[in-house]
């Protein structure tokens, strides 16, 4: 019945920073829509085919999660470009790698990854599919 996912709601409690670090450190696009209700300009970070949508903790739009509190996700995303240039980005705009590079078991098959958190501490992992 589900095909792919096409967004996730990121709640933030620093907008600069968040902006900064899924912008600047991990290259996304910034994206400015309409949307929520009732309808007021929104921000969203776009890249590949999906997106976050952002909301700034207390001024969360209507429909939300039920309790949605910066710091809860866990995310990995499949980079473009090799591990290594990804190191060498964190390092450059003074990400601390937390783990890794280290193996692991992704959607669709194994993959290496190194993990860092966002301005809020979500943990992220950025990851390369490994060939089999």
């Amino acid at each position: 019945m589900i095909d792919h996912l096409d967004h996730l709601v990121l709640t933030t409690a620093d907008e600069a920073a968040c902006v900064r670090f899924y912008v600047d450190a991990l290259g996304m696009r910034l994206e400015r829509f309409t949307g929520g209700t009732p309808p007021v300009e929104r921000r969203a970070f776009v890249f590949g085919r999906q997106k976050i949508n952002l909301h700034v903790k207390g001024r969360e739009f209507e429909p939300k999660a039920h309790l949605p509190v910066p710091g809860s996700l866990d995310l990995c995303f499949i980079a473009s470009e090799p591990l290594d240039a990804v190191i060498a980005r964190l390092e450059a705009h003074g990400i601390p790698i937390i783990e890794g590079p280290v193996r692991r078991t992704g959607a669709t098959g194994p993959i290496r990854s190194v993990y860092v958190r966002d301005p809020d501490l979500n943990l992220i992992e950025i990851s390369n599919p490994l060939q089999t």
